[in-house]
């Protein structure tokens, strides 16, 4: 389902099209960036955990429909939430019943 631009996503499409658009970004600012990334990816610490067997399967079958090592998902998604892109959500009041 694609929804129409509004009028300043219209402008910068146009401006894109005839090659108005320039970039901003500095050698020195793109160097700080790749410094950045660099640290956020670098994986130089090793733990170990103990999971449930069905949590291990589950994460093992979401990372396998990702694409991705499972490994990899549970570092992406420790990652995620102490950085904060990832909350925790409060279970609902009907959470729970009938057990």
């Amino acid at each position: 389902m694609s929804r129409k631009p509004d009028s300043e996503e219209q402008v910068a499409m146009e401006a894109f099209d005839r090659d108005e658009l320039a970039s901003v970004l500095t050698e020195a600012r793109r160097r700080a960036l790749v410094q950045a990334a660099a640290r956020t990816f670098r994986k130089d610490r090793r733990i170990n955990i103990r999971l449930s067997r069905h949590d291990l399967e589950a994460l093992q079958r979401r990372a396998l429909r990702e694409g991705v090592p499972y490994q990899t998902l549970v570092a992406s998604v420790l990652h995620k939430y102490v950085t904060g892109v990832l909350k925790e959500v409060p279970p609902t009041s009907t959470e729970g019943e009938g057990q």
